[in-house]
């Protein structure tokens, strides 16, 4: 004679404390994790985040994220390395004990970043408008202690709209290496409008749209 026996499949007390909806938010290389409370509502609740590099056996603390009440960790030293792919995992800790680890889904920073449009200084002289590019930088700081330019980590084109009258009359493109796009043959006094988009010529993703700046020729 054979016996059947089921198995025990409810959740345990500390599972109903796990986090939720872990998600990883990036702009600008700026990789920060994001989850939501658990279901069960509990007092005095902190959580704990640990990361590794997609294929290594150890999970690492990650710094200043051990113990906190946030609902989110920036990873951003972590996870410097625009090519690599990482994992992040976390869980709670109430008087219950600690809950299960959950677990990110993969994440490629190259791919998943989005990135702020540039930041445009303009100039007039005459009938000609000077745009000064500045692309946006990442969290990371350089040698010299200065914030690593996005252009730096990852290939992009700028877009610069000419606006007049609330209408676009031109769309000009330059690469990231141009740190300055001159517009000549402009109407005299006229007021133009221009704004400015990053875009990431491989996929074609688009930031959004700078503030205008406004100007008038002489």
């Amino acid at each position: 004679m054979s016996l059947l026996y089921w198995a025990d499949c409810s959740p345990s007390p500390q599972d109903d404390l796990a986090p939720l909806e872990l998600q990883f938010h990036s702009l600008d290389f700026r990789n920060v994790l994001h989850w939501k409370h658990p279901h069960k509502a509990v007092k005095n609740l902190t959580y704990s985040v640990q990361h590794k590099i997609y294929g290594d056996k150890e999970w690492t603390n990650s710094e200043h994220c051990q113990g906190i009440r946030l609902l989110e960790c920036d990873l951003s030293q972590a996870t410097s390395d625009p090519r690599e792919w990482y994992y992040a995992r976390v869980r709670s800790l109430s008087s219950e004990g600690f809950s299960s680890w959950v677990l990110s889904h993969r994440f490629y920073p190259q791919w998943e970043t989005n990135f702020s449009p540039p930041q445009i200084k303009v100039t007039v002289t005459g009938r000609i408008i000077s745009v000064q590019i500045r692309p946006p930088r990442t969290p990371l700081q350089g040698q010299r202690g200065s914030r690593i330019r996005v252009t730096k980590l990852q290939k992009l084109t700028f877009r610069i709209y000419l606006i007049h009258n609330d209408v676009e009359e031109e769309v000009y493109e330059t690469d990231s290496c141009s740190k300055e796009l001159v517009i000549e043959g402009l109407r005299p006094k006229t007021t133009y409008c221009l704004q400015a988009v990053s875009v990431t010529p491989r996929s074609g993703r688009k930031s959004l749209r700078s503030p205008s700046t406004c100007i008038s020729t002489h």
